[in-house]
């Protein structure tokens, strides 16, 4: 299926074989669970920022942001995984689902 995307948010997350993928930096013991939008990084990309209350030991926080993230794209936990990064804050995150509705729900993350 095809998406239409303006250049603004082309590069925040990709869609191909049935997956959405797209780069999240976690901030584990955050206070409180939120997703908090769209930032760029200093080479131009973009990463999606979270934070999570539950501490980096043990997958306890890439737990957490899959069960938020899930929430968050109305999707469930089993179609959620961390594809690359899962002991650093920047993760790469693949969601499984319907393209154009995980897209759009990605597009309305706002900082």
């Amino acid at each position: 299926m095809s998406v239409s995307r303006s250049d603004a948010v082309a590069d925040r997350f990709r869609i191909a074989a049935g997956l959405v993928s797209f780069h999240v930096r976690l901030t584990p013991k955050g206070g409180h669970d939120a997703v908090e939008g769209w930032e760029a990084a200093s080479d131009g990309s973009e990463h999606l920022k979270a934070r999570v209350r539950a501490v980096p030991e043990d997958g306890k926080a890439n737990a957490a942001l899959i069960e938020l993230l899930a929430k968050a794209l109305a999707v469930s936990k089993s179609n959620v995984r961390i594809a690359s990064g899962a002991t650093a804050r920047l993760k790469r995150v693949e969601i499984a689902g319907d393209s154009a509705a995980l897209a759009a729900r990605l597009e309305g993350f706002t900082k």
